[in-house]
């Protein structure tokens, strides 16, 4: 008899899959910080699902009844992130024709998650510390203090302690920020976890394509899937399994496909060329005999940069992957120097 899908399957928390000892002690302690009132800083690479944890978090925590408000910081200019922040006053700057609350006023009593703090901009960062260590801010644009009670939970997947020896990160916030720091486990460190959590978002894809019968997974699937890193984590395990469900033409599932963007049409010509391997000091040097350290590393990030973009025809995840950096480090990078790149 054919098992049949319950539209129940939907309503699992994702963030709650697992069995594994990795998954099971993170959420220990999880639980057990959410309680107490300070701020908790969230690391872990991405697609680790730091967004759903630090939702959990809250609803786990006493302010659960009041608001949860997420900003994703790397995805807004230097520009915007303020008004994003702490609102603007009207004719605070052109094209402000309204009064606008910021996401400090929106999370009043409850939890805001900024997501990627690595990638806020020192003079925001200066505002959101005044914040935590007073509990108020003024509108740009405005000159009367406002008050709120909110409790920040960061994320990001950047070394915090580099940034601050680099000057990019106050030392200041990451103190306030960090009164815990919780890991989150990789996928790779969750094997055990990983038939579970791919029977979930099987389930999730047959309902959504009104499909009646369970997808099962043949065990030479499971095991590939087992062996493969997760450079992604779980959000590439999802669009994975998704895939495969939707291409099956049955409920058995036989074959997954684990790079999809890898066909004849992005095969390079001939074999990449490798980035030169001269010692630092050479790299560096910009015809002066000596330069301050700051500077020699930030002519070597712009020569490295470049070199790894023109080897790779300008794919910069392909530039990431030489360099031994992650997409998103080599997007920081990028936007750092984007005036001599």
């Amino acid at each position: 008899m054919n098992q049949t899908i319950s539209s129940s399957s939907k309503t699992i928390d994702m963030d709650a899959i697992g069995q594994s000892e990795a998954f099971l002690d993170f959420q220990e302690k999880l639980s057990s910080v959410a309680r107490i009132n300070r701020p908790v800083l969230l690391m872990g690479e991405r697609g680790t699902g730091k967004e759903l944890a630090a939702s959990r978090l809250h609803y786990l925590s006493l302010r659960w009844q009041e608001p949860f408000v997420a900003l994703n910081c790397a995805a807004l200019s230097s520009t915007l992130i303020e008004s994003e922040l702490f609102g603007h006053e009207k004719g605070a700057f052109t094209g402000a024709a309204h009064l606008r609350q910021g996401r400090f006023e929106a999370a009043d009593g409850g939890t805001l998650f900024l997501d990627e703090v690595g990638m806020i901009p020192m003079e925001t960062q200066e505002k959101i510390l005044r914040v935590v260590e007073y509990g108020s801010f003024e509108r740009v644009g405005g000159s009367t203090a406002i008050e709120v009670d909110v409790r920040i939970v960061g994320a990001t997947n950047a070394d915090l302690l580099r940034l601050t020896l680099e000057g990019t990160f106050k030392r200041d916030l990451l103190d306030r920020l960090s009164f815990e720091v919780l890991f989150l486990p990789p996928l790779r460190e969750r094997l055990g976890d990983i038939p579970l959590m791919a029977d979930y978002f099987a389930r999730r894809m047959a309902y959504e394509l009104n499909r009646e019968e369970i997808p099962v997974f043949s065990q030479a699937v499971l095991s590939q899937m087992e062996k493969h890193p997760w450079k992604g984590n779980v959000r590439e395990l999802k669009n994975v399994v998704e895939r495969a469900v939707y291409r099956s033409p049955g409920p058995r599932i036989n074959r997954v496909d684990f790079e999809p963007l890898l066909s004849p049409y992005f095969q390079p010509d001939e074999p990449p060329k490798p980035v030169s391997a001269e010692p630092m000091e050479a790299r560096a040097k910009t015809g002066q005999p000596d330069l301050p350290l700051k500077t020699a590393v930030r002519n070597l990030e712009i020569s490295m940069l470049k070199e790894a973009l023109l080897v790779e025809r300008h794919n910069q995840k392909k530039a990431a992957k030489r360099l031994g950096l992650t997409y998103d480090q080599f997007r920081g990078l990028m936007r750092k120097h984007k005036n001599e790149i």
